[in-house]
Parts: C-alpha cells; sequence; structure tokens
C-alpha cells in the first residue's frame, strides 16, 4: 500500500521533506501539488511483472511528469494526436507508446505513423481499414493490436465501466477473430498483438483474471488459424483506496498475471494510470467562508468543480484533511467551491473544525483530478508543483486573464 503523502512533525504538515505551508505562500491555492517519490516508488513497484509500462497519459498529462517516467523508462498509453505530443515534448520514446481511443482522426493516426508508435489498439473494422489507408498513402506498415471487449463486468463506477458489450470501446471475440483475418491479408498492417481494457478503479483481481484467459484463449485460436500473436497489452484500471476500498497490492495482482501467463512466449503490456499516480497528488485550498444554517452547514473554499470534477461527475469521495489549526468545534459540513452549479461540491458530510484563510488538503488526486479541469466559470486553472525530498518546482504556472481568453477574437 502507498504510503500517505501527508507527514505530520510537530504539528505542521510536509510533504516528504518540504513543509506545505512554504509550498501555499510561494504559489498561492488552490494548487496541485505531487510527491516524485511516490510517483517513482509506485513505478518501481509495477516492474515487478517482467513487461513493458505503459502509463495512460489521460490520468496526469503534465510533461514534468511524463518525463519524469519516460527517464525511469516508461512507454505510454496515449488516446489522442495531443497526448502523443506531449509524450514527444516530454523525451518519452514513441516505439513505447500505444494509441487506444475510438475515434482516431486521419490526421492522429498520420502522426502516430509517421512517429513509428509501438502498436494501434484497434477498436472497429472502419478503423482498421483508416489505419490501413493512411499507412500505405506513408508508404509504411502500421502495427496493430486489436482492443477485445471481453463483456467482464468490472464492478466499478458505470462511467468507467469499459468491457462490457453495452460500453462503446473494443470489438467482441467473434469480430475480433474477423477483424484479424482482414488484417493479415492487408499490405500495410503488421499484426502485433490483442488489448483488452475493462475499466477503471477496479478492485477485484476476478475481472482482470477472467478477462486475460479469454484473450489466452483467443490467442490460441488465432494460432491455429496461423495468425501469431507477438504482446498481449491487459490494460490499465486497479483501483486505489479513496475510502473503505481495499484494492489488491500491485504484488497480488504480479502474482496472479505470472500465474495465469506462465510459461507464454509473450510480451506483456500494462497500461496503469490512476494506481500509478493517484495517491501522489493532492489539491490545496484556501478556506473563503463558513456558512452554517438550520439545514445544512458549508465551507466555501477557492478550489471548485472545474479543478477537480471527480465528486461531482462520479460523486466520487476524497478525503479533506485540515492543514491548518482552528479554534472551532467540529461540525458536520458539505465543503463547496465558488462555481455557480449545486453541483459544485468536494466533500459531503464532513465532520471537520475549520476556519477562514485555513488550508485544506483534498487527497487522492493525482490521476483525474488536473487532466479533467476546466475554466468553466472562466476561472483560472491552478499551478502544478513537484516536491523532491527538500525542494519543490513549479511544473505548471497558474493561469493568467491572458491565457483565459487566448485564442478569441472580438468581431470586426
Amino acid at each position: 500500500m502507498t504510503a500517505s503523502i501527508l507527514k505530520l512533525k510537530e504539528g505542521k504538515f510536509y510533504i516528504e521533506n518540504v513543509l506545505i505551508e512554504s509550498i501555499t505562500k510561494k504559489f498561492d491555492t488552490p494548487a496541485y501539488v505531487y510527491s516524485k517519490k511516490i510517483i517513482l516508488d509506485n513505478y518501481s513497484d509495477f516492474k515487478e511483472i517482467d513487461h513493458l509500462i505503459c502509463f495512460a497519459v489521460k490520468s496526469n498529462p503534465n510533461t514534468a511528469i511524463l518525463n519524469l517516467l519516460a527517464n525511469n523508462g516508461s512507454g505510454f498509453d496515449i488516446v489522442s494526436g495531443g497526448e502523443l505530443q506531449r509524450v514527444i515534448a516530454a523525451k518519452g520514446d514513441p516505439k513505447k507508446v500505444v494509441f487506444s481511443g475510438v475515434g482516431k482522426s486521419t490526421k492522429d493516426i498520420e502522426l502516430a505513423i509517421n512517429h513509428d508508435i509501438l502498436t494501434f489498439n484497434v477498436e472497429s473494422e472502419a478503423e482498421l481499414y483508416r489505419i490501413q489507408n493512411s499507412a500505405k498513402k506513408l508508404n509504411k506498415k502500421a502495427s496493430i493490436s486489436i482492443r477485445v471487449n471481453p463483456n467482464v463486468d468490472p464492478k466499478t463506477h458505470p462511467y468507467i465501466s469499459t468491457g462490457l458489450k453495452k460500453n462503446k470501446f473494443g470489438v467482441d471475440e467473434k469480430k475480433a477473430i474477423e477483424m484479424y483475418k482482414i488484417a493479415k491479408n492487408l499490405d500495410s498492417i503488421e499484426i502485433q498483438g490483442i488489448d483488452c481494457h475493462i475499466g477503471s478503479q477496479i478492485t477485484e483481481l476476478k475481472p482482470f483474471e477472467d478477462s486475460i484467459k479469454k484473450l489466452l484463449a483467443l490467442i490460441e485460436h488465432l494460432k491455429s488459424i496461423n495468425i501469431l500473436i507477438k504482446h498481449i497489452d491487459i490494460g490499465g484500471g486497479i483501483g486505489i483506496q479513496y475510502s473503505e476500498e481495499t484494492p489488491p497490492s500491485f504484488s497480488e495482482y504480479a502474482k496472479s498475471v505470472k500465474k495465469i501467463l506462465k510459461g507464454l512466449d509473450l510480451k506483456i503490456l500494462f497500461e496503469p494510470g490512476r494506481a500509478l499516480i493517484g495517491k501522489s497528488g493532492i489539491l490545496l485550498t484556501k478556506v473563503e467562508y463558513i456558512k452554517q444554517s438550520p439545514g445544512k452547514n458549508f465551507i466555501i473554499v477557492d478550489a471548485a468543480m472545474n479543478d477537480l470534477i471527480r465528486p461531482a461527475l462520479y460523486d466520487a469521495f476524497h478525503d479533506i484533511v485540515n492543514l491548518s489549526l482552528s479554534n472551532n468545534d467540529k461540525l458536520t459540513y458539505d465543503i463547496v467551491g465558488p462555481v455557480c452549479e449545486t453541483g459544485d461540491f468536494l466533500g459531503k458530510d464532513r465532520v471537520i473544525s475549520a476556519e477562514e484563510k485555513n488550508i485544506l488538503a483534498i487527497l487522492d488526486v493525482g490521476a483525474y483530478g488536473m487532466s479533467m479541469s476546466s475554466n468553466y466559470n472562466s476561472r483560472l486553472k491552478p499551478a502544478e508543483i513537484i516536491v523532491d525530498n527538500n525542494n519543490f518546482y513549479l511544473i505548471r504556472n497558474r493561469e493568467n486573464f491572458a491565457d483565459l481568453i487566448a485564442g478569441e477574437q472580438l468581431l470586426p
């Protein structure tokens, strides 16, 4: 289990060896703060399996974090041309990139082919032909895997379930066989692997085991018709503990995967996002107002749903800690932001003591925090900072008004 990012020493909170108060004094709030040590420790844990880690860029696309992972040998799982360009800007190796997603444009496909990515995870027959046509036009061969939808219930939030028949992702096993047969006869396509990703924030091993077994049965069938698979991409999706969840440890997951794949001559690809980086980050926010009423008490903070949308979107739980001293009694509060939506909340029914100007830390936001932020209500996106032992570094400037309206033009 990942160690807590917050360290309490003599009544003060630290990340690694940096006093959090020193970060807020220099960079104000709201601000995302990450621990380099936690990121690298998690990455090291994932390397228990002999495989290629392809970090899910969508979970946190900051180029400093991508560069940190690239420098430690990581590959990347992308879902857009923009994410590929981020990987390249971060000095990642395109030859370690897998391209997932159901709506790849011709422009993005050609960008990926020109950079010789490792493989496309193909999600439809129409996409297969589009990749063939783009590769032929560029006089290149494109490597592909087909994303198989194994119809395994990941037992997670329906918005982040991706492996059921009713989900938009991948193709069923019968269709996958048809597509492999087609791909074998396409002159600009090279079959490399098979891919599966059943969802996110999964807290049981069985869905992973069931989906891998289904892929192995499919690989055996393809071998019988002389279609050889070189790698198996088992996706990501391992959950983290936000509240009462009990996800498997990395070592438990590794042991399970090794047992199922023992003796097979297959390269393993794995696409962690949340499990690698989720617990590495916090969102620091300042208390603006305390509002008490007979029906509900509110702590109004300077962060909002535009900064962290997971609670509003998924009713997701994030632990919230007051990092400051407060003499007020503990009461039950909803912790909310300034955005003009009733759904703008960061935590509901939290028993906490707080005063105006206190600094709160919203935990476990390293994944799908900043990456899903927006400028709703013309709010400026927060700064991002990374802590490295005794030092901390700005890795994304806080936006200003010029950033906010960049690209907009008045009518003549």
